[in-house]
């Protein structure tokens, strides 16, 4: 992911969503989302990256959502480190509470690329990063992450942020508006942008919510909303290199009746 917003607890119906955009090379291939099992085992609801068989966010039946992004330092960057996308089905197939998983996960992932990874199910989420330390438990409200710290105040993800901020607090129930929320495709002004260390025209392109160029751009947009009854929806929309929507796909499950199979 290189975008998402996270509210927990903000929404009259939902008790988490996740909204989020994947940004990537459009010759990498992919999977659209869809439930399958991890080298381990775990069963999971997400795409899929065939280039390494990762992930970039998922979901389990319990609820459990991860998600992780890539820290932008071009200085820093080590083509032979391992692919980030198997933090995400480490975290989602690990029994322990969610700050332990985590901990456990970003504990042996020092060879890796910087990384920012969330992970959350009902009632908590937390941030944990290969580049900063500690783990980060969120308070009830509206967090974003891009390719910064969590709440980085960038212009993108100030504006997602502020976006489903104003959708969660009119109670609107339909989750697919969110999409017009990350499909954002105005750039930031030149003075707004961070200096990250890439060259000016990249950053400017980068800038926006929703990407679109020939090489690199916005693959896809998903929300993940778990309803405060037990109920989950997961929606993933995904992009040509025009910025056209080329596929929907969506999935609907009860976290309840997972939680009481598992106990059982």
């Amino acid at each position: 992911m290189c975008l998402a917003v996270i509210a927990l607890d903000r929404h009259p119906r939902y008790a988490l969503v996740v909204a989020a955009n994947r940004d990537e090379f459009h010759a990498r291939p992919s999977q659209r989302a869809h439930w399958w099992q991890d080298a381990h085992g775990a069963s999971l609801l997400a795409g899929r990256d065939l280039e390494h068989g990762g992930t970039w966010l998922g979901v389990t039946r319990s609820g459990r959502f991860a998600f992780v992004t890539n820290v932008r330092e071009p200085r820093r960057h080590d083509p032979q480190a391992p692919s980030r996308g198997s933090l995400v089905p480490a975290v989602l197939r690990d029994p322990a509470d969610l700050p332990m998983a985590l901990q456990s996960v970003v504990a042996g992932a020092a060879a890796f690329n910087g990384f920012n990874l969330v992970a959350g199910e009902r009632g908590v989420a937390a941030f944990a990063s290969n580049r900063t330390p500690g783990i980060a438990v969120l308070q009830d409200d509206v967090h974003g992450v891009s390719n910064a710290w969590l709440d980085t105040p960038w212009p993108k993800l100030d504006r997602a942020k502020a976006g489903v901020e104003r959708w969660a607090a009119r109670g609107i129930e339909d989750i697919d508006s969110l999409f017009d929320v990350l499909g954002d495709r105005a750039h930031a002004n030149d003075e707004a942008l961070p200096a990250t260390g890439i060259p000016l025209e990249r950053e400017r392109l980068l800038s926006s919510p929703f990407i679109v160029s020939a090489d690199y751009g916005t693959r896809s947009s998903t929300i993940y909303a778990l309803a405060r009854d037990g109920t989950a929806r997961f929606v993933e929309r995904s992009f040509n290199a025009a910025g056209e929507i080329t596929d929907d796909v969506e999935y609907r499950f009860d976290v309840t009746t997972a939680e009481r199979a598992s106990v059982a």
